[in-house]
C-alpha cells in the first residue's frame, strides 16, 4: 500500500463519488494538520504587500491633503455653526461655498498694512519675496474697496504733503554702492507735495552724510500733472536740485542714476486714496503707498 500523507488521504476521499452528505460535513469539519498546509504563493504575498505599500502611501497622501484643505477651515472654526443636517457650516463663505478670508473692513486691512511695512525701510533696499507678496496682497484688496472711484476728477482729494511708507523702487547692487548708500549716507524721509490748482508736485527726498560730520540735505524734483482719465495722471519732469552744495558734490558724478531712480516722469495710476492713505501704480510697475 502507498505510503500517502493525510492530506492526500483526505482529498481523495473529499472527491469520491460515493459519498453521503453527512458524510462530506464531518470531512469538511476536520481539521488540516499545519504541518500539510500550503504555503502562500510567493506572487501573491508580492501583491499583497505592494497593495499594502500603495494603500498606506494613498492614506498618508489623503491625509496630507485633507490636513492642507483644512487649515482654512480649522481657522475658520470660530465662525462655524451647525446646521439642520448635522454639519459644520461657516457663517461667511462666498457664492462657491469657500470661506471668505477677506472679509476685514479698510480700517483693519489698513492697520495691517502699517504692520506689514514696518522696519523695512520702505523697501528701497530690497525685501524678502514673501513680505513683497503680503504688502501687494493687502494693497489689492483695500484697491478693490477704494472709496474715491474717481480720484483724477476729483484731485482734492490727492492735494497736500504725503509721505512715502513702501514702494517697490529699489536701490540695489552697483548703482548703490555708486551712491554711498551703503555706509557713507542714509537716506531719510520721502515727502511729496501737490499742489491741485497750480497743477504741480514736488518729491523730497532727504539725506543724512556721516561722513560730513551728519550733514543733512535734500534732492528736489518738481513735476507738472494733468488728467488723463478718471484714475490716471499724466506727469511731466520740470527741475531738480539738491541742496546744500556739499552735498550736490557727493552726488555729481552719478547724478543722473540719482534721477533716473526718483524721476516720476510717465503716468500714475492712483488705486486708491482717502482721507489719510494713498496708493499709486505707474507705467514702470511700480507700487506706492504714502500717508498723510
Amino acid at each position: 500500500m502507498p505510503n500517502t500523507s493525510p492530506l492526500v488521504d483526505k482529498l481523495q476521499f473529499a472527491f469520491s463519488p460515493n459519498l453521503s452528505p453527512l458524510t462530506m460535513i464531518v470531512l469538511q469539519m476536520t481539521p488540516i494538520p499545519a504541518l500539510h498546509m500550503a504555503s502562500p504563493i510567493p506572487s501573491l504575498i508580492k501583491m499583497t504587500r505592494a497593495h499594502c505599500q500603495r494603500s498606506s502611501w494613498s492614506k498618508k497622501k489623503k491625509s496630507s491633503i485633507a490636513s492642507g484643505y483644512n487649515k482654512p477651515i480649522r481657522a475658520a472654526a470660530a465662525g462655524a455653526e451647525e446646521s439642520s443636517s448635522g454639519l459644520l457650516r461657516t457663517d461667511q463663505e462666498n457664492e462657491n461655498g469657500e470661506h471668505d478670508e477677506d472679509s476685514r473692513t479698510p480700517t483693519q486691512i489698513k492697520a495691517d498694512l502699517y504692520e506689514a511695512v514696518q522696519g523695512i525701510n520702505r523697501g528701497i533696499f530690497g525685501i524678502p519675496s514673501t513680505k513683497k507678496s503680503e504688502i501687494e496682497s493687502l494693497v489689492k484688496l483695500l484697491e478693490s474697496m477704494n472709496p474715491t472711484p474717481e480720484p483724477a476728477f476729483t484731485l482734492e482729494k490727492v492735494s497736500g504733503c504725503w509721505k512715502l511708507v513702501y514702494s517697490t523702487i529699489t536701490i540695489l547692487g552697483s548703482r548703490r554702492t555708486k551712491l554711498g548708500l551703503r555706509d557713507f549716507i542714509s537716506l531719510g524721509d520721502f515727502f511729496q507735495t501737490i499742489d491741485v490748482s497750480k497743477g504741480k508736485a514736488v518729491n523730497i527726498v532727504m539725506f543724512n552724510v556721516r561722513a560730513l560730520n551728519f550733514l543733512n540735505g535734500q534732492l528736489k524734483i518738481e513735476s507738472s500733472f494733468k488728467t488723463a482719465s478718471k484714475s490716471r495722471v499724466d506727469i511731466e519732469y520740470v527741475d531738480s536740485s539738491i541742496t546744500p552744495e556739499q552735498l550736490m558734490n557727493v552726488f555729481k558724478k552719478n547724478y543722473d542714476i540719482l534721477l533716473s531712480i526718483f524721476n516720476p516722469e510717465g503716468w500714475l495710476e492712483i488705486t486708491y486714496v482717502d482721507d489719510t492713505l494713498r496708493i499709486g501704480r505707474d507705467d514702470k510697475g511700480n507700487i506706492f503707498i504714502l500717508e498723510r
